[in-house]
């Protein structure tokens, strides 16, 4: 990749990472739940997880998977499934703050392996593969690699920034019915995107 191109990833990395969908949803309502420590392995989990996905998708899953429309069908829907069941289990959480902060954080492993469900890492890196990959640039595998490292790299401080917003909101969500209604708005949030990706 040239010097531009990277910078042009860097910048559609950021975008996609910045912005709200369903792993800053689960960041936000992780860091609400346990605080910044506490799910640092999960920020970490959707970074890797979806480097994991760019190299794969860059590598040639992506175009495997698109080329079969029944894989692409399933994979979709398997998706948004997983994605309203996560919705509903944060929206129906509740209990006062010393039982949240007891409370398992979503892990590393977790997290990383959320990515693979969820329509909008699909979205990022099918779209990334399509726009950067250049096939007079050296092996698919070497460029993959480059754009999962990249995209690692430029995920961190932005996700970052989600984890510690709801570890912010946590010190807001003294009573149970003000956690009661933050899960809930996460919740919807969560579902509403899922709505969006699937449609």
């Amino acid at each position: 990749m040239s010097a531009e191109q990277i910078v042009a990833f860097v910048g559609f990395s950021v975008v996609m990472a910045g912005t709200p969908g369903p792993s800053n949803a689960l960041l936000t309502a992780t860091g609400a739940r346990v605080g910044i420590v506490r799910g640092l392995p999960a920020l970490v989990g959707v970074a890797a997880g979806m480097a994991g996905l760019m190299f794969s998708v860059a590598f040639g899953l992506g175009t495997l998977i698109l080329e079969q429309p029944l894989v692409l069908v399933i994979l979709k829907w398997t998706g948004a499934v997983v994605l309203v069941w996560l919705a509903w289990k944060i929206a129906t959480a509740h209990g006062p703050a010393a039982e949240t902060q007891a409370a398992r954080p979503v892990g590393f492993w977790g997290a990383a392996a959320f990515q693979w469900v969820n329509p909008k890492s699909w979205l990022a890196c099918t779209s990334a593969a399509a726009a950067f990959l250049d096939h007079s640039r050296g092996s698919a595998g070497l460029q993959a690699a480059l754009l999962a490292l990249l995209f690692a790299v430029a995920a961190l401080p932005c996700c970052f920034v989600w984890l510690a917003f709801g570890a912010v909101v946590q010190r807001a969500l003294r009573s149970e019915r003000a956690q009661r209604t933050f899960n809930i708005a996460m919740g919807a949030l969560l579902a509403l995107s899922v709505v969006l990706f699937v449609t």
